[in-house]
């Protein structure tokens, strides 16, 4: 459930009968002038949400390293040679720390991840502990611990889970490419469990990992012709990892990621589209930007999973400058 202040800012139509959006319609919206673009994205975004407010996310790992999948942009697989060491799941204690500490800050919600293929159902167990102690704290909940088996989301459900977020990373045709472990039906069949426990869905994907524009329209549609539109859509700016298959991946035309922003929101109009990895390497005007194409929520505090993020002060600079409210 979401929390009061979010609540209040909550869009109506996010109820509303979803149109079933068509590729060839999306790449349309990628091919619009940018000025154009960002106009009627900024537009669907006002009739849905607060034009200057951002919802804050703080993302913690509470269990790092040896991962049996193999990702190719991930430095926690076990297949690869990476600095990420591999640790065991944190202490209940450290984790319920971390989240006071980013409540403190001003983060609303605390997401856990946790490099699995899958949960144990022992470890599970603790897991959901976890959830209940964050929840105690006032704050939302998400996790993200891979693919679910039967009866598991009901379990998260009833701990009190918020969201659970598993990405789609790509599209399907294109997803091959990047993981061979397992299938894109696969991650949408986490995704069918989650929704039908009545748990909030969190799936977005990584852009720049070699894919065309036509694999990014791909993944955009699949995402706003789900049953229903996920609840919250991370949009990630792949960071290379040395020691990873993209390592050497170039950098992504800052202008198509903007373009991507945008279509998520003209597309998926109710939902909460996030900057997530990648943002460090941002200027604050490429930001400001994406801000302007619809984005209203960002992963807040120096660390994601793996990867840096913008400091703290940096990003209060930031809010300060451009006259945004953090929710």
């Amino acid at each position: 459930m979401h929390a009061s202040t979010l609540a209040a800012v909550s869009p109506v139509s996010a109820e509303k009968p979803v149109h079933r959006w068509t590729l060839d319609e999306v790449l349309a919206l990628y091919d619009l002038p940018l000025m154009d673009l960002i106009f009627r994205a900024q537009t669907v975004h006002r009739e849905n949400f607060d034009a200057n407010a951002i919802q804050r996310s703080t993302l913690l790992s509470v269990k790092t390293g040896g991962c049996s999948e193999d990702c190719n942009y991930c430095s926690q697989s076990a297949r690869y040679d990476t600095e990420t060491e591999r640790e065991r799941l944190m202490p209940i204690g450290e984790v319920i720390a971390a989240a006071q500490a980013a409540k403190d800050k001003g983060a609303s919600r605390f997401c856990m991840g946790a490099a699995w293929r899958g949960p144990k159902d022992n470890d599970l167990d603790k897991v959901l502990e976890m959830v209940r102690e964050v929840k105690a704290l006032g704050m939302q909940t998400c996790v993200t611990l891979g693919m679910l088996k039967s009866g598991q989301a009901e379990k998260l459900k009833d701990a009190g889970l918020d969201y659970y977020n598993h990405n789609l990373d790509t599209d399907k045709e294109f997803y091959g490419q990047v993981i061979k472990s397992h299938t894109h039906d696969d991650r949408l069949d986490t995704l069918d469990q989650v929704r039908d426990a009545g748990i909030n869905v969190c799936s977005g994907g990584i852009i720049g990992m070699g894919e065309s524009r036509k694999n990014r329209a791909g993944l955009i549609v699949q995402l706003a012709n789900l049953p229903k539109p996920p609840e919250s859509v991370p949009i990630n700016n792949l960071v290379p990892i040395p020691g990873t298959p993209l390592a050497e991946k170039d950098r992504l035309d800052p202008f198509e990621f903007v373009r991507t922003i945008a279509a998520a929101r003209i597309t998926m109009p109710g939902s909460w589209v996030r900057l997530s990895a990648g943002r460090q390497e941002m200027t604050d005007e490429l930001q400001a930007l994406c801000f302007l194409a619809g984005a209203n929520s960002m992963f807040y505090g120096e660390r994601l999973l793996t990867t840096g993020n913008p400091d703290i002060d940096r990003d209060d600079q930031l809010f300060a400058r451009l006259g945004l409210k953090a929710i």
